[in-house]
C-alpha cells in the first residue's frame, strides 16, 4: 500500500530534508586526501543529533554506522570504516537518512577528491541529469514507472548503464516504503501517481555491466567488472501540480 502523507508529515520530513542537505552540502569541506570514510560518518551523525535527528540506518539489521559511503566502482550500501582513507581521483557517493519525529527524509550527494578523470566526471554529471529529469516530470496522474522509463532512457543514450538489483522507494514513517522504483522499465506502468506520495528518487548507474556483486561485508555493492559507478538521490513529494523536492536548498 502507497501511503497518502498529510501535511503534519510532509512538514516533519521537509525538516528532516532541509537539515540533511545542509549537512551534506558542509561536509564538502571534508571530503578530501587523508579523510577516513569512518570520520566522515562520525562527523555527519553528530552534526544530525545536534539537530535533533535520528539516524534510522544505524541498527537497521546489523548495521552499525549513520550513512554508507560508497568509493569508486561502489555503487551503494558503503561501509565506513578506518582503513578506507580517501585519496586525489577518488569519487565518493554518501547516503544518508534523517528522521525527525519518526518521519524520514534520504538523499545521496557525490564528491570528487583532488584531480578526477573525466570519466568520473562524466558519469556523475549523466546521474545527476537522470535525476533532475525524473523530478521534472513527477506530477499527479502519471504512471510510476514513466519515471523509470525516463531515467533509463537518459543513462543508455550516453553509453552507461542502469542497476537493476536497487532501486528508490517510497518514503516516510519508514525509510522504505511502497512502491519500489527501478531506475528502467516500460513507461505507462504501474500504480498513478497521486498528491502526497513521497518518493526517494535515486538513479544509480555504472560505467560498464550493470551487473552487482556484494563484499563479505554483506552490505557494500559494487559492480562486477570494477567500473566506476555514480549514485544520486533526492526525496520528493508530489503536490497539486507537481513535486516539491525536500532535499535541496532553495
Amino acid at each position: 500500500m502507497i501511503i497518502i502523507k498529510n501535511n503534519i508529515a510532509i512538514d516533519k520530513m521537509r525538516h528532516a530534508g532541509h537539515i540533511l542537505v545542509t549537512i551534506l552540502e558542509d561536509m564538502r569541506q571534508y571530503v578530501v586526501v587523508g579523510v577516513s570514510t569512518f570520520d566522515l560518518d562520525a562527523m555527519i551523525e553528530a552534526r544530525m543529533t545536534a539537530q535533533g535527528l535520528q539516524a534510522p540506518c544505524k541498527g537497521y539489521g546489523t548495521y552499525k554506522f549513520a550513512t554508507c559511503i560508497s568509493l569508486n566502482d561502489g555503487i551503494v550500501h558503503g561501509v565506513p570504516s578506518k582503513e578506507i582513507i580517501l585519496k586525489s581521483g577518488d569519487f565518493v557517493k554518501i547516503d544518508v537518512v534523517g528522521a525527525y519525529k519518526s518521519y524520514c527524509a534520504d538523499l545521496t550527494r557525490y564528491y570528487f577528491v583532488g584531480e578526477v578523470s573525466a570519466t568520473v566526471r562524466r558519469i556523475a554529471e549523466v546521474a545527476q541529469i537522470a535525476l533532475d529529469s525524473a523530478i521534472a516530470v513527477i506530477k499527479p496522474g502519471i504512471k510510476l514507472s514513466d519515471i523509470s522509463s525516463l531515467v533509463q532512457n537518459i543513462v543508455e543514450k550516453e553509453g552507461f548503464g542502469v542497476v537493476r538489483d536497487f532501486a528508490g522507494h517510497g518514503i516516510g514513517q519508514h525509510f522504505h516504503e511502497e512502491p519500489s522504483i527501478p531506475n528502467y522499465g516500460k513507461p505507462g506502468k504501474g500504480p498513478v501517481v497521486r498528491e502526497g506520495m513521497a518518493f526517494a528518487i535515486e538513479p544509480m548507474i555504472t560505467e560498464k555491466s550493470f551487473e552487482v556483486r556484494i563484499l563479505p561485508d554483506g552490505w557494500t555493492a559494487k559492480t562486477i567488472d570494477g567500473g566506476l559507478a555514480a549514485h544520486v538521490e533526492d526525496t520528493v513529494v508530489v503536490t497539486k501540480t507537481g513535486v516539491e523536492v525536500l532535499t535541496r536548498l532553495v
